[in-house]
């Protein structure tokens, strides 16, 4: 039974159960944010790579720039919070940010355009190679990053 001070408990359990955290400063920033960016980066493989699916859903709109805000914003701020950075200067740490934002983002359109050309043009193909090109990428990046974090010497 939950007592007055454990108002917050019953949220944070839900929370939990769901495989999300609290929402604080530092989650919006390592875990909600970067999720996000996740999320519009896998969006962003489709609109590439069968852009009349994402059509038929925002017809009257083109989310093309939204979906490359919010994957910039999610990847900058991954890569702005791993360790290996905490020690660079506030600047550098934007800028290194900021560039592998850039590279992962405007190197898998580019890869996407390609495989596009490649593959049979099936709108289910084409959804199926993005989607799987961009969580192993995805995969393949975070992977890395937590390697490159693992050889930061504990203080």
């Amino acid at each position: 039974m939950a007592g007055p001070g454990n108002s917050d408990a019953g949220c944070c359990s839900v929370l939990k159960k769901f495989g999300l955290q609290p929402v604080t400063r530092c989650s919006l920033a390592k875990f909600y944010a970067p999720a996000f960016g996740a999320v519009s980066y896998t969006a962003m493989s489709i609109n590439v790579m069968n852009p009349s699916l994402v059509i038929k859903v925002f017809p009257k709109r083109d989310i093309t720039n939204v979906l490359l805000i919010g994957t910039l914003v999610g990847t900058g701020s991954y890569i702005y919070t791993r360790e290996h950075l905490k020690s660079a200067p506030q600047t550098v740490r934007i800028l290194y940010s900021a560039t592998g934002a850039l590279l992962l983002s405007l190197g898998s359109v580019l890869m996407w355009a390609v495989i596009r050309s490649v593959v049979p043009p099936s709108p289910a193909c084409c959804t199926i190679a993005g989607i799987g090109t961009g969580v192993a990428l995805l995969k393949i990046g975070s992977n890395y990053l937590e390697f490159v974090d693992k050889q930061v010497v504990k203080k």
